[in-house]
């Protein structure tokens, strides 16, 4: 009889550990979603709007992130950094960017080269780079 009671309990720890795995697995990993959802020309040049979601976890108090703009011909036409300040946990935020002397109907590809800020409590500082995902509704290449 020990031996059925034993092997009922471990099969059903078995049935439970293999729950809290699925909904474990079922999780989303923790990401920073980033949109390019427009680029429209401007009084200075190329506005780029960005719609940027941080399910990270946690607050951000600075996300910054190096970008390079490709020409038609697929050149490196400049890096410069977007300062998207702060992003609170689990929230959705659009910024825009002004980008003088900028053509946007010759920028062909936008890059993220690098974050190079990423900072909030609890926050690794290579957390915004691990956790990007990229999307775009621009008619602009966009990715990592």
């Amino acid at each position: 009889m020990k031996t059925a009671t034993f092997v009922l309990s471990a099969a059903v720890a078995t049935v439970l550990c293999s729950g809290a795995a699925a909904q474990e697995a079922a999780k989303p990993a923790p990401a920073l979603s980033l949109e390019l959802n427009g680029a429209q020309p401007s009084d200075k040049g190329c506005r780029l709007t960005f719609v940027v979601t941080n399910d990270l976890g946690a607050a951000l108090s600075k996300a910054a992130f190096e970008i390079a703009l490709f020409n038609e011909a697929g050149v490196v036409e400049r890096l410069t950094v977007l300062d998207f300040k702060g992003l609170p946990a689990g929230k959705t935020k659009v910024t825009r960017f002004d980008l003088a002397g900028t053509d946007c109907t010759k920028v062909s590809r936008v890059l993220v080269n690098a974050a190079t800020e990423c900072a909030g409590s609890g926050i690794e500082p290579t957390a915004c780079m691990r956790g990007l995902k990229t999307s775009t509704r621009a008619g602009i290449t966009f990715g990592v």
